[in-house]
């Protein structure tokens, strides 16, 4: 009967694996409207106290909908602009390095000679620019020379978003009816499991991208008031990466650093940098992790890394959507088989 069972289990993940490997192109909208819905449904449910349940996610609805548009419209295109500029200056900052490094290079390692070519890299930059345009006109132009490319996007688009409406409104009526089929015998184990993996993963996707969030604008603000050109587009950066912990603060402070100096040629704005990444920090580690993630995580940052890495090369992005989710499962469950393993006879025998 026991082998029985881990053959059922066994068989469901294959077939599960199998489906998402199959289906991964067409999976995207419902994974991403799944994971929107899991985040937003706290919301919801604090509203549906006051109001009702579908006047509550109408409202979840259109704040998240509006909060998308105004991602798409405004800061696109800001970071649109500061790519081409920085695509127009990287020439000039090579070159300027290069005057740096040439002599200490000759005099440390005995190397000689041009590392690169600042003005053919500067020819090839410019006939990039003047070939592609903008990055948004290059975009808006090729989806709108393949109609049913641009059909598609839609489609896919109002998918999600009438899925997320769904999933959002049934969401409480869906967990029951899962709960419901859990085999009697283990339900205690399985429940207790599933609400360790839901404090994991919603201190994950609902805190931890509320901290990428407010670092992203943090890092961006101070460093538009130092006046670095590409302020917008490091500040961005360094808050995507910061879930992993300290990556964010040492990608930003090196890259923004490098461009300090390239842009102003001068010892003092490389302090002000620091003073912006070292203050994003502090907020991080004594005010905004504790507050909106605490210590529920779990999640090894090198296993995030990695469970990353592994989703995007099995299964693509849908892949790159599901792999934390699952990563915070098998983090609960492993915790939960070390416990028994620690207890077990065989552990203890001596």
């Amino acid at each position: 009967m026991m082998g029985s069972n881990k053959g059922f289990w066994l068989a469901l993940f294959v077939i599960f694996s199998a489906l998402i490997y199959f289906l991964a192109p067409i999976l995207m909208p419902f994974v991403s409207a799944a994971i929107l819905a899991y985040i937003a449904d706290p919301l919801v449910d604090q509203l549906e106290k006051k109001i009702s349940r579908s006047f509550a996610v109408s409202i979840v609805f259109l704040l998240l909908s509006l909060f998308a548009i105004l991602l798409l419209f405004i800061l696109l295109p800001l970071l649109e602009k500061q790519i081409i500029v920085l695509a127009e200056k990287l020439p000039l900052y090579l070159e300027r390095a290069q005057q740096y490094l040439t002599p200490i290079l000759k005099e440390k390692f005995g190397i000689e000679g041009v590392l690169f070519d600042p003005n053919m890299l500067k020819q090839s930059l410019t006939t990039y620019i003047k070939t592609a345009g903008g990055l948004a006109a290059n975009i808006v132009g090729a989806i709108s020379r393949s109609g049913f490319i641009l059909v598609g996007w839609i489609a896919s688009f109002l998918l999600m978003l009438v899925v997320t409406f769904y999933l959002l409104r049934d969401w409480d009526s869906l967990v029951a009816k899962v709960h419901a089929l859990i085999p009697r015998k283990n339900e205690k184990t399985i429940v207790m499991i599933t609400k360790e993996s839901d404090e994991v993963l919603g201190a994950f996707l609902r805190g931890q991208m509320l901290v990428m969030f407010v670092l992203a604008v943090i890092y961006s603000i101070g460093l538009m008031l130092i006046g670095l050109d590409t302020a917008l587009l490091i500040g961005m950066l360094s808050g995507m990466v910061s879930f992993v912990p300290y990556l964010g603060f040492i990608i930003g402070i090196v890259v923004a650093s490098v461009a300090a100096l390239m842009q102003f040629q001068e010892f003092m704005p490389l302090i002000y940098v620091a003073l912006v990444f070292l203050t994003g920090q502090m907020l991080e580690g004594m005010l905004l992790t504790p507050w909106l993630v605490g210590d529920k995580i779990g999640l090894h940052p090198v296993a995030v890394i990695f469970s990353v890495l592994a989703g995007g090369q099995l299964f693509g992005f849908v892949g790159v959507l599901l792999a934390l989710p699952i990563a915070a499962i098998i983090a609960v469950v492993l915790r939960h088989v070390y416990e028994r393993y620690t207890n077990s006879e065989l552990y203890n025998e001596s």
